[in-house]
Order: C-alpha cells, then sequence, then structure tokens
C-alpha cells in the first residue's frame, strides 16, 4: 500500500461508533443498580448525573473550543427558552429511566426505547410531512396494539414505557428544529440542571442523607458524568454521518441490552411481553432495513 493511500479503521467508522453509543446506552443500568444497591435513590441519583454531566460537558466543550457557540446559545432567548424545555424533557426523561432500572422495572423501560423508532416515524409523517409507505404504517398500527397488549398484560397503562418514548422523542424533535452545535447544547442544557441539583445534593448531604463520601461510592457517581455525556456525542456525531434508516436499526441494539439486564435480575418476562417484542422487533426492524436498502 503506498503512503497516499488511507484506510479506515473499523473503530472509527459511523456504524462502529454507532453501536458503541447504543451499546454504552444499553447497559446504562449497570451503572445505576450498584449505586441503589449501597442505598443511592433514584432521586441522588439524577441529581448526580446532572453534576458530574456538566462537568464532562464543559470538559468536551473547552477541549473543542465552542465556548463562543454556548455563549451564542445563552444569548438568544428563543434558544434559551427552548434548551430550558429540551432540558426538562430529558430530564424527565432520566429521572423516570433511573427510577424504572431500580425498581424492578428495567423490562418496561426496554420496551419504551422499543417504541420510540416507531414513534419518531408518526412523529415524522405528521411533523415534517415524511412519506410513510404501508410497512411504515403497519409497524406504526402494530406499535399501538403492543401498548394495549402490555396494558391488558400487566393491568394498567405502561406509563414508563409511553412516558421513555414520549419524553426522548419529543426531546430529538425540539433538538432536530434548534441551530445549536450539538455539544453547545448540552452543555446549556446541563447547566440549567446543574443549578437545582447542586443545591438538591448540598442539602441532602448536609442533612446525613447523602452516599457519596465513601471512595467507592464516589466513583460510581462520578461515573454517571461520562455515561451521560459520551453517547450523547457519539450520537450527535454519528447521526450526522448515517441515514436516519440505518440508525433506526443499529437503535434496537439499546433495548436489547436493557432487556437483557432486567431478565438477569431475574425480573418477570409475561407472554404478552414476548408478543409485544415481536411486533416492536419484526415490523420496525422491516422497517429500518428497507428504509437502508432504499438509501
Amino acid at each position: 500500500m503506498s503512503p497516499s493511500q488511507t484506510t479506515t479503521s473499523p473503530f472509527t467508522s459511523p456504524i462502529s461508533l454507532a453501536i458503541l453509543c447504543y451499546l454504552i446506552w444499553g447497559f446504562v443500568p449497570l451503572f445505576y443498580i450498584p449505586i441503589h444497591a449501597f442505598g443511592g435513590g433514584a432521586l441522588e441519583i439524577i441529581a448526580h448525573r446532572s453534576l458530574w454531566a456538566v462537568v464532562w460537558a464543559g470538559g468536551l466543550v473547552w477541549l473543542t473550543k465552542q465556548w463562543p457557540d454556548v455563549f451564542a446559545a445563552f444569548a438568544s432567548k428563543h434558544l434559551r427558552y427552548m434548551l430550558l424545555l429540551t432540558s426538562v424533557l430529558v430530564a424527565t426523561n432520566w429521572g423516570v429511566y433511573v427510577w424504572a432500572v431500580t425498581n424492578g422495572h428495567t423490562i418496561e423501560s426496554s420496551l419504551g426505547y422499543y417504541l420510540n423508532p416507531l414513534l419518531n416515524m408518526a412523529a415524522g409523517a405528521v411533523l415534517f410531512k415524511e412519506r410513510l409507505d404501508n410497512w411504515g404504517k403497519g409497524a406504526i398500527a402494530l406499535a399501538a396494539i403492543g401498548v394495549v397488549i402490555q396494558a391488558l398484560a400487566i393491568g394498567h397503562v405502561p406509563w414508563i414505557a409511553l412516558i421513555l418514548a414520549g419524553t426522548f422523542g419529543s426531546y430529538g424533535i425540539l433538538r432536530k428544529q434548534l441551530a445549536v452545535n450539538a455539544l453547545a447544547g448540552l452543555f446549556v442544557e446541563c447547566a440549567y440542571l446543574f443549578v437545582p441539583a447542586i443545591i438538591y445534593l448540598v442539602w441532602f448531604e448536609a442533612t446525613g442523607q447523602g452516599h457519596f463520601f465513601a471512595p467507592t461510592n464516589a466513583f460510581w457517581f462520578m461515573m454517571t458524568g461520562p455515561v451521560t455525556v459520551l453517547p450523547l456525542v457519539l450520537f450527535s456525531y454519528v447521526a450526522r454521518r448515517l441515514p436516519l434508516s440505518t440508525m433506526g436499526f443499529i437503535q434496537f441494539i439499546d433495548p436489547t441490552s436493557t432487556l437483557v439486564i432486567g431478565l438477569f435480575q431475574g425480573e418477570p418476562f409475561y407472554p404478552a411481553h414476548g408478543v409485544q417484542l415481536r411486533l416492536y422487533l419484526g415490523r420496525g426492524a422491516g422497517v429500518c432495513l428497507r428504509g437502508m436498502a432504499a438509501a
């Protein structure tokens, strides 16, 4: 091979990075389960996640010299308010997800993220006038049937799955329309969450209820920063380089990994869950693969 020839490492290709992104998201519960084991509750985990996320996001902004983009986002009234709204959506998503995986609802949370790509398809058709073929319409219809099946199986509306899918889907729709660099926007969102997080943590530790000041505990709390920021940065990178259909197919890695974790934790997996999973995977993956072939 001549010196002028260049090769692309399989470890730095967009598809490889997308797989890494969704693997991190899929195995994130493994970072929260130990915290819950030594007494950390969902609210304490979310507060630490917000605290350490702003530290890591700020470090990446500094390394990439994107502070002008951050200042421009704060200077724009429209971006300030919209990023405040997206920060509320992502905080709600984090809170419900952490509560679910630390309270025996990991499988239901995974079903929410199986539903998310199909909700995105529906939102694209309604909000952005994207065309849906019969496969896409069928996938959305089966997703709705899957929600009804789960509601009948567990005896109530699967609110965990619906909130996770709804908040993350809404977050993606809003961020897609905002003219702000992905990393700069993420830092602004984390900055909004930092203030209530640090106030809560100071009060929580001062009243003797906190769990941070022990070496092992501190490690797990601080790790919530990189496991929050790294996949979001990877996502923002690969989303500009891969077709959405490809991203949608790879996205199934995330809930599948989470589902396996829930099964190993001994959570009940009802026959209705299997039917619902088949609806989401079979139809959703089929639609994504058709999109990839047509791209």
